[in-house]
């Protein structure tokens, strides 16, 4: 392993594919004097924890995928959990990332020594590293969330969250009550309809689903997958379609037609007219993250399926019971209930200059510049940070962030013991201009409850405007929009 004399140490936290992006990243650069930290014994984050039946990506695998690894062969358009936990390793091993990650550990929290410039990161078993860089990898969805239903915790049959998916289970025959209808469930709903004796899908609300489009054929298909040109021309294809269509949301009436085209899929998928009521949505189309599945109207279909739209109030040892008295018996009770993405790092403490309490200071909601650097916190990164969440792919804009922190690791490198924080007044004037922005789109509606935004209404995880936005922002970073402080090249100054 090749280190300069002006390499920094760096920490960076969560070995998914932020962590893999900026690591390759980083060596690009000449530089490896980075530790990745992960708290389990393996790589690939959301893609190694979710091994629910019928889990894969809704974003086409030639663009959820890193850009300069396009060679691998996608046995289909969407990437399933499996493959797509393969290929992350396969990077990692491809590119020599392995070496600098230590498994099996958890981050406390971590402390800026305002005296040295250096950041203290306790791990869980008592050891202190030290970083001039740190930077958070650990994404948005991993903290799960639980229905808060009396007598939960009573119920004696088989009962998980989806993220947690107990394969020792068989739900053959047995019946089965899954809570919650978000994207997890959306795949997963379909897998058990086809096994269980009787299936209850309690949802909160209607989601809008449509249709994946698997194609192309067979013979674009193989085009695709030999032929460099067409792999990329593909990934455009969809970068484009992807770009363009996160206007909608800002568009009423784009909105309205889409609901109409929707509505009419709706009419085809499920001509039962009781069943069709309860599976359709009151908020406007395009508020709530857009699903997609060719499975879920059909199985919704099954004599077999019963669609619950009455709220269950409590749960017993062997039944659920509904707001209107109804009772059923179940064998299993799955949670579809995902994850609070809105809840940034929750297993990690940050204090910054001046003990500086990052999470303290986001009571009324978390907030960065670009989703990347936060004021009080000098030398440190975030990947998958406060509003940065797109309609697109999430590997798009990691690949984004790793190239600015990367740069922002070089421009320290040149400044012998100095910190780089960035100034209020820009991270202000940008969040300003986000939730102005997202004030504008159908996000923000009263009638939609959403991962995407806090009780109070604030929207903190999504990008307000479209990928080529952000491309441009982070492409190279402008340091007139940071401070810097401390060490050699200031004094000289």
């Amino acid at each position: 392993m090749t280190q300069t004399q002006n390499d920094i140490p760096i920490v960076i936290v969560g070995a998914g594919f932020g962590g893999l992006a900026l690591g390759v990243r980083l060596k690009a650069a000449g530089i490896h004097s980075f530790t990745i930290l992960e708290k389990s014994d393996s790589m690939g984050g959301v893609w190694r924890d979710n091994t629910y039946p019928g889990a894969e990506c809704d974003v086409p695998s030639r663009f959820y995928s890193l850009s300069f690894e396009q060679d691998w062969k996608w046995s289909s358009r969407f990437g399933r959990q499996g493959e797509i936990l393969d290929y992350l390793n396969y990077c990692a091993t491809k590119y020599g990332i392995r070496e600098h990650v230590r498994f099996n550990t958890k981050v406390d929290d971590a402390r800026f020594d305002d005296a040295s410039g250096v950041w203290d990161v306790r791990l869980a078993g008592g050891e202190t590293l030290h970083a001039r860089a740190l930077v958070s990898a650990i994404g948005l969805f991993n903290q799960l969330t639980f229905p808060d239903i009396p007598g939960r915790d009573t119920f004696m049959g088989p009962a998980f969250h989806s993220a947690e998916w107990d394969h020792s289970v068989d739900l053959m025959g047995k019946r089965v009550a899954v809570i919650g209808t978000g994207a997890s469930a959306i795949q997963f709903v379909p897998e058990i309809a086809k096994v269980a004796g009787r299936l209850f899908v309690c949802q909160r609300s209607p989601q809008y689903i449509q249709p994946k489009d698997y194609g192309p054929g067979e013979n674009e298909k193989t085009w695709v997958h030999d032929t460099s040109v067409w792999r990329r021309i593909e990934r455009m294809r969809i970068y484009n379609e992807m770009d363009g269509g996160s206007d909608r949301r800002y568009n009423m009436e784009l909105a309205e037609k889409a609901r109409e085209v929707w509505l009419e899929h709706l009419r085809r998928e499920v001509p039962d007219p009781e069943k069709r009521r309860k599976l359709t949505p009151t908020y406007p189309f395009g508020c709530k993250r857009m699903l997609q599945s060719n499975d879920y109207y059909p199985a919704m279909m099954r004599e077999t399926v019963d669609v619950i739209d009455t709220p269950v109030v409590e749960i017993t040892e062997k039944a659920i019971r509904l707001k209107d008295g109804t009772v059923h018996e179940v064998d299993a009770i799955v949670y579809g209930t995902g994850f609070k993405p809105a809840t940034f790092l929750p297993s990690l403490d940050i204090y910054g200059l001046n003990g500086f309490d990052l999470k303290g200071s986001w009571n009324d909601g978390a907030e960065a510049y670009l989703g990347i650097t936060v004021n009080g916190c000098p030398n440190f990164f975030m990947m998958y940070g406060p509003n940065t969440n797109a309609a697109a792919s999430i590997i798009y804009m990691l690949e984004h962030q790793a190239h600015y922190i990367a740069q922002c690791v070089e421009e320290l490198q040149t400044r012998p013991g100095q910190w780089m924080q960035v100034r209020s007044n820009v991270q202000r004037t940008f969040n300003d201009a986000a939730e102005v922005r997202l004030k504008q789109s159908v996000v923000s509606d009263n009638n939609c409850l959403s991962y995407f935004k806090l009780p109070s209404g604030k929207i903190t995880t999504q990008w307000p405007w479209g990928m080529s936005e952000y491309h441009q922002r982070t492409f190279e970073p402008d340091f007139s929009d940071f401070e810097f402080s401390g060490g050699v090249k200031e004094a000289a100054e």
